[in-house]
């Protein structure tokens, strides 16, 4: 057994995510040219956009064995995507998973009043901007893990403030635009997995997206009719526990993401440049 990591398959992600938030802060300490500093936010935008996934992993199944190592790696989380520890765990994991059938009551609800379906940017502003009260009013029932939520919430606004009052240009383009971005990544990523699937059933109420690098960079989200089937398996068995159940899930729930078309075009762009310099077989 692993004395730190719970799996041994979170040594990688989160040795990563570490060595960007160590990356955050040498950039805060010795660049003050605001175009670099933009260019590195725009062109960390992606990989922080991913650590949200990794975040949300976390709150379902803890990385390490020890607490404390727990809490420093969600300050690290909640740098990168603003949303603080216990937030998923409360909205997302008590919350919306629990209730993702049920539109009147859940947290990461697609449905307006009248039954329609939002549009993606309506549901990304509404659920962003109620991910904090949606998971207080969860925390209500589960006091121990708000109290918790709000002791961490509390020094991880502190530490911002005290980023940005220490150096305001890198603190707020190091650290408060990633959280803002983080959040509103967080809900928009979300819209994509339930949005127009009003159901009670567990195997159709979910898109499930096969992408390959997809699947590595967000640790098998697209698996997500797995994830809702058994919501604490790790992230790293879901493959296999989707195998079990695939013949459960109609084809017409498998979806194309964004992510085939970072990867479809320069991969067409190889097989198309293979097939003019290598010679056909006569």
């Amino acid at each position: 057994m692993d004395p730190v990591f719970r799996y041994s398959a979170d040594r990688l992600p989160v040795t990563l995510i570490l060595s960007l938030t160590l990356l955050d802060f040498i950039m805060y300490f010795t660049v003050n040219n605001v175009w670099v500093l933009l260019s590195y936010f725009v062109l960390t935008l992606i990989p922080k956009g991913c650590i949200c996934a990794w975040n949300h992993h976390h709150q379902h199944t803890k990385t390490f064995n020890w607490t404390p190592l727990n809490r420093l790696l969600e300050m690290s989380f909640s740098l990168h995507t603003g949303v603080t520890t216990n937030q998923w765990l409360l909205h997302h994991v008590f919350g919306h998973h629990h209730n993702y059938l049920d539109q009147a009551k859940d947290e990461s609800r697609w449905q307006r009043k009248d039954g329609s379906t939002m549009g993606e940017l309506e549901y990304t502003f509404k659920v962003a901007a109620t991910a904090y009260p949606r998971a207080w009013s969860v925390g209500k029932r589960y006091p121990r893990h708000l109290r918790t939520h709000l002791i961490y919430t509390a020094l991880t606004l502190i530490l911002a403030v005290a980023l940005v009052v220490y150096q305001p240009l890198q603190g707020f383009i190091l650290f408060i635009m990633p959280m803002m971005a983080g959040l509103l990544i967080t809900a928009w990523a979300t819209y994509d997995h339930h949005a127009g699937l009003p159901t009670d059933d567990d195997f159709t109420s979910s898109y499930n997206v096969m992408n390959k690098a997809y699947n590595v960079m967000t640790g098998n989200l697209g698996y997500h009719t797995a994830h809702h089937y058994k919501q604490g398996v790790h992230w790293s068995e879901l493959p296999k526990l989707h195998d079990e159940i695939k013949y459960l899930i109609p084809e017409e729930l498998y979806r194309r993401s964004y992510w085939d078309y970072v990867t479809d075009v320069p991969m067409n762009f190889i097989r198309t440049l293979v097939a003019l310099v290598v010679p056909r077989p006569q």
